[in-house]
């Protein structure tokens, strides 16, 4: 918020010393607007505590006030310290440059999507099953082709391969692969680029092991922020922040794999060169420009 507002850490001692005037500015108030409903009350007592409402009625903001929400939530967002000791340690340990790759093929997200695959190994249907439980059943027949036409279907290590070959990235590339625990079917991805590592190899046993997912997940983040290049196999909460904060950043090399086009291809019966064809053309705008679809309300370029 610096040139916009002034921030302070402690309150002048005229003003800490009173208590602060309330404004309630909670949902249940409906129509709620801070011009009407708490300027007001800041301009007579200057010192006021309110419940904060989020985004209401942002869409009344002018533009300079969407801006500066928005790039004052991206300059705070930082790890905690010792998470950003072992984010360092980790961006020191891989090779550069480097891709970071999120590829969603974890035995939960499969099950999930409640898509079928054929072909995988019987260790990945072993876990496939256990994930899938009663209410997980795959879609059959008629019902799943469509649902997977819809691009619904996470993106198999294999054909995340292919559709690199396609985008034409070296097969001797640099990957961090930012993923959960359990990934089913690696050696479809391993095969072919060779220079894949993972959080586990990079970082000693004892961390890794005792570690939360989610400060994995905050390591991936972190790595994949401050990578050369970032793709992505799905469209999740990680992947749209990790792609808001590059466009922020001004890193623009960001992809999202199209898991639709691949299904829409396939299902035409393509296969081989004609799809690598078909698939560089489905993803080359978005390639060439590397945006990753980054939130279009953030106004990541307007200048306070």
């Amino acid at each position: 918020m610096n040139g916009f507002v002034n921030v302070v850490k402690e309150l002048p001692p005229e003003i800490s010393s009173k208590e602060p005037h309330r404004v309630d500015c909670s949902k249940r108030k409906g129509q709620f607007d801070y011009i009407e409903s708490v300027l007001p009350f800041l301009l007579k007592y200057h010192y006021v505590s309110i419940t904060p409402a989020v985004s209401q009625r942002r869409d009344r903001y002018p533009k300079y006030a969407k801006a500066a929400l928005c790039q004052a939530c991206y300059r705070a967002l930082k790890l905690t310290e010792s998470l950003e000791k072992k984010a360092n340690k980790l961006l020191e340990a891989i090779p550069k440059p480097f891709l970071s790759l999120h590829l969603r093929f974890e035995p939960d997200m499969v099950a999930y999507s409640q898509c079928q695959y054929s072909g995988l190994s019987p260790t990945s249907m072993k876990a496939l099953e256990a994930a899938r439980g009663d209410d997980r059943k795959p879609w059959t027949g008629e019902a799943a082709r469509i649902w997977r036409n819809r691009g619904k279907c996470p993106l198999t290590p294999n054909e995340t391969a292919f559709i690199l070959q396609a985008l034409s990235i070296p097969t001797n590339t640099n990957i961090y692969l930012a993923a959960g625990d359990g990934l089913m079917e690696i050696e479809g991805l391993t095969s072919i680029y060779s220079n894949v590592v993972t959080k586990s190899a990079l970082l000693s046993g004892e961390d890794f092991e005792t570690m939360h997912g989610n400060t994995k997940a905050a390591l991936d983040y972190c790595v994949s922020i401050n990578s050369d290049s970032y793709m992505a196999t799905y469209f999740g909460n990680m992947d749209k922040m990790v792609a808001a904060m590059r466009a922020f950043k001004g890193l623009y090399k960001t992809l999202f794999l199209s898991r639709r086009a691949f299904a829409e291809f396939t299902s035409r019966g393509l296969e081989g060169k004609p799809l690598m064809e078909a698939l560089w053309k489905a993803h080359k705008d978005d390639f060439i420009k590397g945006r990753g679809s980054a939130l279009s309300d953030c106004f990541c370029e307007f200048k306070l």
